[in-house]
């Protein structure tokens, strides 16, 4: 992997890989051209946040064991959809997320400062 960077303008960093998560399934949240949901948001979500989901047709919590996908749970970190935790931004259930994980291509649809108003403190 070239080396990528975040929303800071540094290296990204991995965002989990137990889960492993990211369009990729390598721990990182990049993405290419045919990733339609552009997966380039580090969340640690929320309860609020998965029931949020849940409810717009994502479940992110019910386990997929042929996927080897254990299902998530509050604290748990995952590359999101920039649109679908912007959605949540604008629903009130927007999770924190980690910037340093965070991929600089997430610039694109929000600016740093909305970003750094959810900053997950590490």
């Amino acid at each position: 992997m070239a080396t990528e960077l975040n929303v800071l303008g540094t290296p990204l960093h991995p965002c989990c890989v137990n889960p492993a998560t990211g369009y990729f399934r390598d721990g990182f949240c990049r993405t290419i051209r045919e990733d339609y949901g552009t997966h380039v948001v580090c969340a640690i979500v929320t309860e609020e946040f998965l029931d949020y989901t849940k409810a717009r047709g994502n479940d992110l919590s019910t386990p997929i064991p042929h996927w080897k996908f254990p299902g998530l749970v509050p604290g748990s970190k995952w590359c999101l959809c920039i649109s679908r935790w912007l959605e949540a931004e604008h629903a009130g259930v927007a999770p924190l997320i980690i910037l340093e994980a965070t991929h600089a291509s997430a610039l694109q649809h929000a600016s740093l400062a909305l970003l750094k108003k959810y900053e997950f403190p590490i």
